[in-house]
Formats: structure tokens, C-alpha cells, sequence
């Protein structure tokens, strides 16, 4: 069984996640300017923004990813269901399975189908076949990609096509069971067709899952999301029902982005 995020709460299909007053410093630079924001149960939120706003950053702080790199500290909470991430003793190996990652380029491992899929269980003391095999069935079925791959399971993953090994990777990441999916501009490497893939993805998995999203493509935040955050400078400018963001943004800056004034 894989350790608790903290204590021994068991998982919750309604997680919530919250920051609260959270800053990031690379050294002296701070690239995440005290920002509040709520992501709601089975919805998607898109976080927009111009290169180099925190975007990305942002989104490491909320598996505490950022703690690999050299010189960077964090300020602030990230809550989920009440429980803060950055508390002492806090594991963050546990985290990062509560709190799954998806990247802009598919990334699997050098292994099978299969093996990419159960590596995540295995790591966290799965080793019965039958228990393992399901697992791997059941993330592949929810990523859309079972009825592609269910003859190819023991081919290397490396051969599946620019598409496939992206919801591979949402598979992995599926297959330890997060409370909530995070993706760094998860089509921005992959053909439309493929693309449209992952979109249609995302509207099945926030049945299950608390899911965000960076992207660059406002005309994507559009389709996937009911919410939107728009940042600049390392600052949340506003987070607001994507609607609303597109047609009436309340802060100018806002409005100049998503007008194409800049950006």
C-alpha cells in the first residue's frame, strides 16, 4: 500500500486542493508572487499566461516537484482537503502520488507498455500479477488507450506513437491513484488529432479526478476548462469562470492578453 499524504486519511474522491498566500524563490527571484486560488472538485482549471509568467512554477509547487532544483524555496501552503503539503514531516514521495504530473513531452520510461504502468504500484509495494495486471488495465481503459495497446503490453513503450505515450504517461501517473492530475501544457508537442485525444481525455477523467492544466492555447483553456487562472510576472491577476475570463475579464491586463495586445 502506498503511505498516506498525511496521517492516515484515505483517498477521497471529492479532493479539493488550496493555496494559501503561496511564494516561490528561485535565489532572490521570486517567480510566484503570494497567490491564493481554490481548485474545485471534478472540474478542470486552466492556467493561462505569457512565457516566463510562474505558470509552470506554480504547478511544481503543488507536488512540491520544485524542491529538486537547486535554490528554490517555498512560502505559503498548499492545502489539500485541509492538509497542508509543506507541513513538517510531511513525505513528499506520498505527495507526488497524491498529486500526479503529467509534462509538456511524453516521457516514458525505457520499459514495456506494461512495466511503464505498473512501476508506480510496484514502488509502492504491489507485486501480485493479477493485482498488478489489473491495475495496468484499469489506468489504460481510463486513458483511452487499452484498445491500442491491450496486444502490445509487453512492446517497449518508446514505439508507441507521439500520442499514445502521452496518455501513457496520464496512465502512469493514473495507476497510484492521485487525488489530483496536473498537466504542463500536456498537447503542446502532439498533432491536432492526438491533441483532440487528450482533450476529450480530460472531460472523462474530472469525473474522478481535480485536474489543471497549463496551457498556452487560450482557444484550448476555452474547451477544457471551467475555470481559468490568467497569470503575469509571477502574480494571479484573476482566476474566474472561463467564461468569464474570455468574454468580460475584470482586470485590464486581462483583457489585453487574451485580445493579443501582448503575449
Amino acid at each position: 500500500m502506498k503511505p498516506a499524504l498525511v496521517g492516515t486519511a484515505a483517498r477521497e474522491e471529492s479532493a479539493r486542493i488550496r493555496t494559501d498566500d503561496l511564494s516561490v524563490w528561485y535565489g532572490r527571484i521570486e517567480a510566484i508572487c503570494h497567490v491564493t486560488m481554490d481548485f474545485g472538485a471534478n472540474q478542470v482549471t486552466a492556467l493561462i499566461g505569457p512565457s516566463g509568467c510562474g505558470k509552470s512554477t506554480f504547478l511544481r509547487a503543488l507536488n512540491r516537484m520544485n524542491e529538486v532544483l537547486p535554490g528554490v524555496r517555498t512560502q505559503g501552503r498548499v492545502l489539500i482537503d485541509g492538509r497542508d503539503i509543506y507541513a513538517p514531516g510531511t513525505d513528499p514521495v506520498a505527495i507526488r502520488s497524491q498529486v500526479g504530473m503529467v509534462f509538456q513531452r511524453p516521457n516514458p520510461f525505457p520499459f514495456s507498455v506494461f512495466d511503464n504502468v505498473a512501476y508506480g504500484p510496484r514502488r509502492h509495494g504491489v507485486s501480485g500479477k493479477g493485482e498488478l495486471y489489473a491495475i495496468v488495465e484499469r489506468s489504460l481503459r481510463e486513458a483511452f488507450l487499452w484498445d491500442e495497446v491491450a496486444d502490445r503490453l509487453r512492446s517497449p513503450a518508446l514505439n508507441l506513437s507521439g500520442g499514445q505515450q502521452q496518455r501513457l504517461c496520464i496512465a502512469r501517473a493514473l495507476a497510484v491513484r492521485p487525488e489530483v492530475l496536473l498537466m504542463d501544457e500536456p498537447a503542446s508537442a502532439l498533432d491536432p488529432v492526438a491533441t483532440g485525444r487528450i482533450e476529450d481525455l480530460l472531460f472523462e477523467l474530472k469525473r474522478s479526478y481535480t485536474i489543471i492544466v497549463v496551457t498556452h492555447n487560450m482557444q484550448q483553456a476555452a474547451r477544457i476548462s471551467e475555470r481559468t487562472g490568467f497569470f503575469l510576472h509571477g502574480e494571479l491577476v484573476e482566476c474566474e469562470a472561463t467564461a468569464d475570463i474570455f468574454t468580460r475579464p475584470k482586470d485590464p491586463r486581462t483583457e489585453a492578453y487574451i485580445t493579443g495586445r501582448f503575449g
